[in-house]
């Protein structure tokens, strides 16, 4: 992929070769797509919503299902909730029947907390993208355009308590266009924001457990400083049962920018 770096917009091109699954315009492959990152206009907010609403929602499984084999402590509770109750009922079925329940329970509550946490941003600055990100020169949210669609959103939010920090926010992309370098040209797009307004760091959190996302954030120069384990949704309400059925990790990562490779040179 070859990148041209400009104030107001990055442009990428995209082998697409580079993807699993091949882009089709017409029904043809194009040997080379342009990805344009631009700043939000008004005309984005559905497609903005869209995508981060959808990926979102990626998360219910991944967390439910996938996430279970990074906690232990999790499954040890499990099997004594199992050896528990055939101990009270002696019935040899419940051992086979509880496993069910736990997945359920754990999508169920992963599904509501996830949610909740949607609702939560719409209420704040997913609900009204260019009030919210037009206020103050500290803020904004780029799109990524392939082909004339808007494929992928990502923020930055100025972090006024961090040491000069901005924070990486609402990173998305299009599942359809994924493994074609949006994730990338966004991303660099926040590095040049933050070496532009001479911040010394970019930090960002995620509870995402597939691996291409950690790989995106480590591809970019970014290094995990810190893991939460058991970590709480903010605004979440918290009841025994969500505590049992859902739990996950929250990565912390850094990037300090004077460091960045991406942004003094401009290469993958």
């Amino acid at each position: 992929n070859a990148i041209v770096h400009s104030p107001e917009m990055t442009i990428a091109s995209c082998d697409p070769h580079e993807k699993n699954e091949k882009i089709h315009n017409n029904g043809h492959k194009n040997g080379l797509q342009t990805i344009v990152v631009r700043e939000f206009t008004p005309v984005d907010e559905a497609d903005v919503q869209r995508i981060f609403y959808e990926g979102l929602m990626e998360m219910v499984p991944d967390t439910a299902f996938r996430g279970l084999r990074h906690h232990p402590e999790s499954l040890l509770i499990y099997t004594a909730m199992t050896v528990l109750c055939f101990v009270i009922t002696m019935c040899w079925w419940v051992i086979g029947l509880l496993p069910a329940i736990v997945l359920c329970g754990r999508y169920f509550y992963s599904r509501r907390v996830i949610h909740g946490y949607l609702e939560c941003a719409m209420s704040r600055d997913m609900g009204d993208i260019e009030g919210f990100y037009t206020k103050s020169p500290d803020s904004c949210l780029w799109v990524a355009v392939l082909e004339g669609k808007v494929v992928g959103v990502v923020a930055a939010v100025g972090q006024q308590k961090s040491g000069g920090a901005v924070e990486l926010q609402r990173m998305s992309v299009d599942r359809s266009c994924r493994r074609c370098g949006v994730g990338v040209a966004l991303g660099r797009k926040v590095l040049e924001f933050a070496a532009a307004h001479r911040y010394s760091s970019i930090v960002l959190g995620t509870t995402a457990y597939t691996t291409a996302a950690h790989q995106l954030y480590q591809r970019l120069g970014f290094r995990c400083v810190g893991v939460t384990n058991g970590y709480v949704t903010q605004d979440a309400r918290w009841s025994l049962l969500q505590r049992i059925f859902y739990r996950v990790r929250h990565h912390h990562y850094r990037l300090d920018v004077p460091n960045s490779k991406i942004i003094s040179n401009g290469q993958h």
